[in-house]
């Protein structure tokens, strides 16, 4: 398919800049895949009605940490912006970052962070145009120098949320389940999910279980080729453990519904799939990339966000419920002044 396939014509006022007041009180629409029915639902929490007992709900359960970071340029004083992607190396302090303006930053240049210029950084390496690898200049124990980098941090949220970070996104854009730390951008379809709506989970005898996808900046990434067969996604760290391959195997067989909460959940596992719908343990990398026609064979739902156009995301949703159905999906969003982002409401894609 071609990139120019994914315009949803989104007005940018629909684009959430707030969550709601409890994380499962969003809108939630419910697209039957086979039929192309559409339901829609004043609260998220009617997302149960359409599981049973022995089903299971698969989350991702990544940690989203204090990416961005604001300072100035030796010398210059030039104010600059970096934004952490990944720890390269504990031992000598190493990160991947993307900087910006880029331009100005070049191999040896110093950044200071914080009030007193307290924290200091070398760029050592050109990764990308606009990527650099870092090395801070830090004398003390790894732990105390990564709570002081962080605490200089703010949250990292998507650019079409068009506002500075405040103090309640540290837990807003954050499900209430993270865990394993390293995301830079939150699997979005887990922000709906409170304490109340997995008890009630719970009660009602649904299962749910964790895998970890480190969501990076791939999925935001602009997409710069029409063909998108030529398209290559930003790999990002991933593990699916032996306990819970085996117990989607066995759900698998079983007959029980498998939903994937969130398209990294789904690309996660159909990184992993093998014979009949199984998925096997893995704890690498992966850059699978996803979009229309596809044979999806692990998961039987998708619970995910109201995407942007031309995302990703956006493609992997086309894919598990069908192109014509799922643009039609979101033109229906539009009309109804569903609330698109990683903020917005909820789209449960069943069969």
């Amino acid at each position: 398919m071609k990139l120019s396939e994914f315009n949803t014509n989104m007005p940018e006022e629909l684009i959430a800049m707030k969550p709601t007041q409890h994380r499962d009180e969003a809108r939630l629409m419910v697209l039957h895949r086979t039929t192309g029915e559409i339901e829609h639902k004043e609260l998220f929490t009617s997302v149960l009605d359409y599981f049973n007992e022995n089903d299971l709900f698969v989350f991702n359960n990544t940690r989203v940490f204090p990416a961005k970071l604001e300072g100035n340029k030796e010398k210059t004083g030039a104010k600059i912006e970096v934004f952490l992607l990944r720890e390269l190396n504990e031992e000598n302090k190493l990160w991947d970052v993307l900087v910006e303006p880029a331009r100005k930053i070049r191999i040896g240049n110093k950044l200071y962070f914080g009030l007193d210029d307290s924290m200091v950084a070398e760029v050592i390496d050109n990764t990308t145009s606009r990527g650099r690898t870092l090395r801070f200049l830090y004398d003390g124990p790894h732990d105390e120098f990564k709570a002081n980098l962080f605490a200089l941090g703010s949250t990292p949220l998507p650019q079409y949320i068009q506002r500075p970070a405040e103090a309640e996104d540290a837990e807003q854009y954050q499900t209430i389940f993270a865990e394993n730390e390293g995301a830079v951008v939150a699997p979005s379809a887990g922000l709906h999910f409170s304490r109340e709506l997995m008890t009630r989970m719970q009660i009602k005898g649904i299962d749910a279980d964790f895998l970890t996808m480190h969501v990076g900046l791939g999925s935001y990434r602009k997409i710069d080729v029409e063909d998108l067969t030529k398209h290559r996604m930003d790999s990002e760290q991933m593990l699916i453990t032996p306990e819970l391959s085996a117990r989607v195997n066995a759900k698998r067989d079983a007959g029980n519904k498998i939903c994937a909460v969130g398209t990294s959940v789904l690309r996660a596992m159909e990184t992993c799939v093998c014979m009949g719908g199984h998925i096997k343990a893995y704890d690498g990398w992966t850059n699978k990339f996803i979009f229309p026609p596809y044979d999806f064979t692990t998961c039987d739902a998708l619970i995910s966000n109201f995407h942007m156009p031309f995302s990703v995301m956006l493609m992997i949703s086309c894919a598990f419920g069908g192109y014509e159905q799922v643009m039609h999906a979101y033109q229906v969003a539009i009309d109804e002044k569903y609330r698109f982002g990683a903020y917005g409401d909820a789209l449960l894609i069943v069969d």
